[in-house]
């Protein structure tokens, strides 16, 4: 019973990251975030959790996702910032499409969970897409499927931990980061959490691959997306300006 509830807590805790770091052109995903957030912050995991909680709860308004929408867009899509890349291959092998996006394939083949490249354009290693798989996992073993225990271990142990340190940094050091600072506060201490739960080590320290000048070309996809949200920062409302309360959609829908 106990293992229950930790495991719809922790459910939780993966399907707000997966509204974090997925954005998609249905406004009922904003809307559950801020429910997601109302409820966890009950029950904060420490002290610093609960005021990045109140942080959150006190920027994030219902009506409107716009600070959100401009803030992703600067610390993942914009031209004019620092890009965050969201991959595990990425941080393993400076690369987008590699080794840890196969290992993800191999995983989900062992559940129920499939992408549908026509609604999900990222790869299986995005990190929203493996909070996504892990909110559903959890799930799952709350309800009483322990046959993915070992699969979310993996997932876990296996690609989200080697990188997700790494990635976390870079996000709270990135110069746009304000609404993201209080969500990385919220994700180190449920990885914490998540490391002595399921008795995982902090990953061996590791020299990150040199980058080459073939390794930073984007995509078609990649450019493409960045010229959409580039026109989308030029016609819609800007910080520093007043606001219309109105949801601002995203390009990218997460259902699998």
């Amino acid at each position: 019973m106990k293992d229950n509830k930790i495991n719809k807590a922790r459910a939780l805790y993966y399907s707000m990251f997966s509204r974090f770091f997925v954005f998609s052109s249905n406004n009922n995903r904003y809307l559950e975030l801020i429910e997601l957030i109302n409820t966890l912050k009950e029950n904060p995991l420490d002290s610093s959790t609960a005021l990045a909680f109140e942080e959150l709860s006190n920027t994030l308004k219902m009506d409107s996702n716009v600070e959100l929408m401009l803030e992703f867009d600067d610390i993942f899509h914009s031209p004019e910032t620092t890009t965050v890349r969201t991959t595990a291959s990425y941080y393993d092998e400076d690369i987008e499409s590699g080794k840890k996006r196969v290992e993800m394939q191999n995983f989900l083949a062992k559940t129920k969970i499939r992408r549908d490249e026509k609604k999900y354009s990222d790869y299986e290693d995005h990190i929203g897409f493996i909070f996504t798989v892990l909110a559903e996992l959890c799930t799952l073993i709350s309800e009483g499927e322990e046959v993915y225990v070992n699969t979310s271990h993996c997932i876990f142990d296996q690609i989200l931990n080697d990188f997700v340190d790494d990635f976390s940094k870079e996000i709270y050091e990135h110069e746009s980061a304000e609404i993201y600072k209080n969500v990385i506060v919220l994700l180190k201490a449920f990885i914490e959490f998540e490391r002595i739960y399921l008795e995982v080590s902090l990953p061996a320290p590791r020299e990150r691959p040199l980058r080459s000048a073939c390794s930073e070309e984007l995509s078609d996809v990649e450019i493409e997306r960045r010229k959409r949200n580039k026109a989308l920062r030029a016609s819609g409302p800007k910080k520093h300006k007043e606001k219309e309360e109105v949801f601002v959609t995203f390009d990218v829908e997460e259902d699998m």
